[in-house]
């Protein structure tokens, strides 16, 4: 599917440079080609120019008379032809300027050429392409000469059209050769990018991939349980009460162990997506996480896990002190959010601390330089594998498979979220566990957006 994809990618990326290339070639070829032919036109005028103040002009010698422009009548006058064009004999080049000239009466009088074209004449002062052969053609200027109202003859002038044609030809083949390297070029760029630009596509899909096989194997094995104990309690004619109350129970522990999964997809969703904006406002830490131990107390008494709780100031300091520094613990964030990250946090650790381990959360400024809170949790549980570590924030995810199949193991969304709060936060979390020896997770947090 993804290399469909890329391949589409790709073919569109070269599509669309080829069809712009193709523009900017016809472009500039049409650009190229107008320039040679008013090149052309140039020289062809500027050759009548030089012509037309060659001409000598005299009396007819037919006789007659003309009415000028402003009433007076003159003689009728004519060109003389062998005086004009004695000195022009027609040159060997292949580029020559060939020039021919015709009577009033349009005649063919004189030419440079060994053998005239039979052209049609008429007047076309801006300039025409005519063919020859269908090899041969021709830029042709014609001008009607005149002096008053007196037509005197007509002047064609004439160029090889290979002026032209020659550096378009090589014009087209530069532009084609040109076109197609780059179309190559374009097409090995648009492969590679069009790889960039799936693999963050690839990688969101496979985890998205992942993330609905894990999220139903965690539906599916309650629901599983709920509805075979329902089967088994509606199958029976005559149910005993207890062995029903039993079943219910199970049925009540599932269900909610079901309603903290659903609560923490739809917490990830809500906040990936956008749609729930982090409400800030001023939260004193170090009460925030004593209330969170206190609400923990009772769940480390019950598994004898004792929870520790050390403020930098506990040390020798009386509750005055203690009570005068609590503004040092204030920052500007989501409280309820907050929460939730030290209640993951803690609940996480006393999952996995065996009894008589102990579990300590320490708050303390950030080191000097720094304006931000510091809260580490360290257990002394049995630690993470060094393999294992760099999954540890990924959703569903456990270090332990056989934590799966215990009755107070998570969902496996607990430091995934924890992430995501602190990303929201825009803190840092990092988790450090050696094998035998525990687990520490410290979590940084600034004390407002604006030092970020």
């Amino acid at each position: 599917m993804f290399q469909a994809t890329r391949r589409r990618l790709a073919l569109w990326y070269t599509a669309v440079t080829a069809v712009l290339l193709l523009l900017f070639a016809s472009g500039f070829y049409l650009y190229v080609r107008t320039t040679l032919v008013e090149r052309v036109d140039d020289t062809l005028n500027h050759v009548i120019e030089i012509v037309l103040r060659s001409l000598v002009i005299e009396p007819s010698e037919t006789g007659g008379r003309v009415l000028t422009a402003i009433g007076i009548v003159e003689p009728p006058l004519r060109v003389n032809v062998e005086a004009t064009f004695r000195d022009n004999a027609p040159p060997a080049e292949d580029d020559r300027i060939d020039l021919e000239w015709f009577s009033p009466t349009g005649d063919l009088l004189w030419s440079t050429f060994a053998e005239p074209p039979r052209l049609p004449l008429h007047v076309n002062p801006q300039g025409e392409t005519v063919r020859l052969t269908k090899a041969s053609l021709l830029r042709q200027i014609t001008q009607r000469i005149q002096s008053g109202n007196q037509v005197l003859g007509y002047l064609r002038v004439s160029h090889p059209w290979f002026e032209v044609t020659k550096p378009t030809r090589r014009l087209m083949v530069d532009l084609g050769l040109g076109i197609s390297l780059m179309v190559g070029v374009v097409a090995a760029i648009g492969w590679f990018l069009s790889g960039l630009a799936i693999a963050p596509v690839k990688e969101s899909y496979q985890q998205l991939k992942q993330f609905t096989a894990d999220a139903s194997h965690e539906l599916r094995n309650p629901i599983a349980v709920i509805q075979t104990n329902v089967q088994v309690a509606l199958a029976d004619p005559e149910p005993d009460v207890q062995f029903q109350q039993g079943q219910l129970q199970v049925i009540e522990r599932l269900t909610r162990r079901l309603g903290r999964l659903v609560d923490d997809l739809l917490f990830l969703t809500r906040q990936e997506s956008g749609l729930v904006p982090l409400q800030r406002e001023t939260v004193w830490l170090d009460q925030l996480l004593g209330e969170v131990i206190e609400e923990q107390q009772a769940i480390a008494l019950e598994k004898s896990v004792q929870l520790v709780y050390r403020l930098p100031e506990l040390a020798g300091a009386n509750e005055a002190a203690i009570a005068a520094s609590e503004s040092a613990f204030a920052l500007q964030g989501d409280r309820d959010q907050l929460i939730r990250l030290f209640t993951n946090l803690i609940s996480n650790a006393l999952q996995h601390t065996p009894a008589a381990g102990t579990i300590v959360v320490e708050l303390a400024p950030l080191r000097q330089g720094q304006s931000g809170l510091q809260v580490a949790v360290q257990d002394t549980g049995a630690g993470i594998a060094p393999d294992a570590l760099p999954h540890v924030f990924d959703r569903f995810y456990r270090a332990d498979p056989a934590r799966g199949r215990r009755r107070d193991s998570g969902s496996g969304l607990g430091l995934a979220i924890a992430k995501l709060i602190v990303e929201n936060h825009r803190g840092q979390i990092r988790l450090e566990s050696q094998l035998g020896e525990g687990t520490t997770v410290s979590v940084s947090l600034p004390k407002s957006a604006k030092e970020v």
